[in-house]
């Protein structure tokens, strides 16, 4: 085809063009050549898995991943990109299949995340390093600081970490970490607005327009090092974008005569494995709406914007796969276009294609992708030996403390833990009472209004310690826990004159402004009863040794949360002999056992009072999840104090069990293997 006929299709869309009035209302003409069809068509064939899985014998895929654990970790989906492809070499590499990371080369300082480049030496932001050998150089066109198309230079490089190869991706311009004057505080490490004003957005959007590149270079030819995939893993929104470049970029280049149908095939033949972790994050950009597509589809913008057309459902601000309503949108790219969409549990599953709450604007979409099998919940591994009681990280946190004994425990020797919370209790009345050494141990953890309890605790036996460490974000619902622990203070009468107070150990790092809810939380049971608001330890900030040693002191571990995907933290408390009291969410309901090896609520419901979980009569009773978690806390203390041996069996099953990737025939790693194999399990 002769690319003169076509010149009308090479035109970027105007600036701010999504700013206009009603546009909403997209009007998709009929379609008047094969390309242009397939890609009006391309939303209904991926949702409702019309397109045929390739034959793959020998898995070779590519995890690419904002984050890793490993060198640059923000949270959950960072922690999966590190040990779902180590447990994916390790159980399968023997029979030559890998799973390849594909991550950006972050370099700078945010003063709380550091990585530099030393030679050829990686030192990521989380103490590890990598040997590292640059094999190529691509170019990315995106839009800089003007309105132009600019050739930037990424840089490929590759090394190896235990039993993962990884590919590092190098642009200093989009992956640094430097931040910008008016950075907002609560954005670090690869969040960051960055020294050339680059916001997450972008710099992902960016991210996902290399790793497109790379793929096409590969099927254009070898590269020495680096296999083309065969299966690639988008890990959540950051690389939403990703679908969208390989099939509907390949079909416009090749509508007017820029690319070779054969080498569009090879790589729109590659699928797409998408991983949704909690959906309320999207990569949204009102304003940047027109550069980033224009940078990721240059002159063919206005052709593919104009062919995006979404699955037919009910919700009329998802009609363009490219952008929700009006406002750009990374992750609907993947979610309308990829091969296949994972969820990080089965009941989160159920939950984002039914409630508006959870699945937003895309509920309707994994509504068909759920009944047409093309949507799976597949629950997060966490790596045992690393969340379990550990000797060695014990020995540590004692030699850094200076003053505590904590001991190493497991589930044949659970009396120990007894001792860890003696140790627990004389190290936070040290923290408060000494700020020389608050300062030399925790000097950014901020403390709230607390004394020495060392002497008012009789009976450690009988003494439970609740903790909840998670961040400070209206997703974990400290305020549920507050409205629980407030309604203890003021209906229970028993465990005041028999019992032992519970001690409550509430914070993390994140928002100032849960932080001071739960400074008035301590205040207002001071009213109610100044004994019970004594053992309360209120504070903001984190420290990986202080959050170790909650853990490995604490009976319970509150998850109040509004919602959970997956959750990981419940796993590391299980693991150290802490039951979660949680509410009954996401794959908090897939993880813990009630009555087993932990509490879940009989209720949940959405914000707006809507029933999620439990029967109706139950629903009718509780009305809100205040009042649900308020019942599961008052049970569990309940078994504590007048069922002993229970609380102690509940501990041991908690311990015992394994949420480890390659538990033989059960783990998430066997799912994974066989979804990215077959297209199927």
């Amino acid at each position: 085809m002769d690319i003169g006929d076509n010149l009308n299709n090479l035109k970027m869309l105007p600036k701010n063009f999504n700013k206009k009035k009603n546009n909403i209302n997209i009007v998709y003409g009929i379609p008047k050549t094969a390309n242009l069809a397939e890609m009006q068509n391309l939303s209904k064939v991926q949702c409702f898995g019309k397109n045929v899985w390739p034959e793959i014998n020998a898995v070779k895929a590519w995890m690419v991943s904002a984050e890793t654990a490993t060198f640059m970790k923000g949270g959950g989906l960072g922690v999966i990109a590190s040990e779902l492809p180590t447990a994916f070499n390790n159980t399968f590499g023997a029979g030559g299949e890998s799973l390849t990371v594909v991550t950006p080369l972050y370099l700078g300082d945010t003063k709380k995340k550091k990585a530099e480049l030393k030679g050829d030496v990686y030192f990521g932001s989380e103490g590890k390093s990598i040997s590292l050998k640059k094999i190529k150089t691509i170019t990315v066109p995106f839009i800089g600081d003007k309105t132009g198309l600019v050739k930037y230079k990424v840089d490929v490089f590759v090394g190896q970490f235990e039993e993962t190869k990884y590919v590092f991706l190098k642009n200093d311009r989009f992956f640094s970490i430097n931040p910008h004057p008016q950075n907002p505080s609560a954005q670090d490490g690869c969040y960051v607005r960055n020294e050339f004003n680059i916001n997450e957005v972008e710099r992902f959007a960016f991210f996902s327009k290399a790793v497109y590149v790379l793929v096409k270079t590969l099927c254009e030819g070898e590269v020495k090092d680096l296999d083309c995939p065969n299966v690639i893993i988008a890990n959540d929104w950051h690389v939403g974008a990703l679908s969208g470049l390989m099939k509907y970029f390949t079909t416009a280049q090749v509508e007017v005569g820029l690319m070779g149908s054969d080498l569009a095939d090879k790589i729109k033949q590659i699928p797409v494995v998408h991983i949704a972790h909690h959906l309320g994050y999207q990569g949204w950009d009102y304003d940047n709406t027109s550069k980033i597509l224009n940078s990721l589809y240059e002159n063919l913008a206005s052709m593919v914007f104009k062919n995006a057309k979404a699955t037919k459902n009910s919700n009329p601000r998802a009609t363009n796969t490219l952008i929700v309503y009006d406002c750009y949108n990374q992750a609907s790219c993947n979610f309308h276009l990829a091969d296949r969409v994972v969820t990080v549990s089965k009941n989160y599953l159920e939950e984002v294609s039914k409630e508006l709450d959870f699945g937003f604007d895309f509920r309707d979409i994994l509504k068909i992708r759920k009944d047409h099998r093309t949507f799976f919940g597949i629950v997060n591994g966490y790596d045992k030996k690393l969340i379990s009681p550990n000797k060695k990280k014990i020995e540590s946190i004692n030699t850094y403390f200076g003053d505590t004994a904590f001991q190493f425990f497991d589930e044949k020797s659970l009396e120990t833990k007894k001792h860890n919370k003696k140790e627990f209790l004389k190290l936070i009345s040290k923290i408060a009472t000494d700020e020389k050494y608050k300062q030399k141990v925790i000097p950014l953890i901020d403390i709230y209004h607390f004394e020495s309890i060392v002497d008012t605790v009789k009976n450690i036996d009988k003494t439970p310690v609740i903790c909840a460490t998670s961040r400070l974000v209206e997703q974990k619902g400290y305020d549920i826990a507050a409205e629980a622990i407030l309604n203890l203070a003021q209906r229970h009468e028993r465990f005041k004159r028999q019992m032992e107070r519970p001690v409550f150990v509430l914070g993390g790092a994140g928002d100032l402004d849960t932080f001071e809810m739960l400074k008035k939380l301590k205040d207002k049971v001071a009213e109610i009863d100044p004994k019970m608001a004594q053992r309360i330890f209120v504070f903001r900030g984190y420290r990986d040794e202080f959050a170790y040693a909650i853990q490995v002191a604490s009976d319970f571990y509150l998850m109040p949360c509004r919602f959970e995907p997956c959750g990981l933290t419940q796993m590391e408390a299980m693991a150290k002999g802490a039951l979660p009291i949680a509410m009954s969410t996401g794959g908090l309901v897939d993880t813990i056992e009630d009555n087993v090896d932990g509490f879940r609520t009989e209720a949940f419901f959405t914000t707006k009072g809507r029933r999620v979980y439990g029967n109706n009569i139950t629903a009718q009773r509780l009305k809100t999840n205040g009042n649900a978690y308020t019942e599961t806390l008052e049970k569990a203390l309940a078994n504590f104090y007048l069922k002993p041996t229970q609380i102690n069996e509940m501990k041991k099953q908690a311990m015992k069990k394994d949420f480890s990737w390659d538990v033989q025939d059960e783990g998430s790693v066997f799912k994974y293997h066989k979804l990215l194999k077959t297209g199927h399990l």
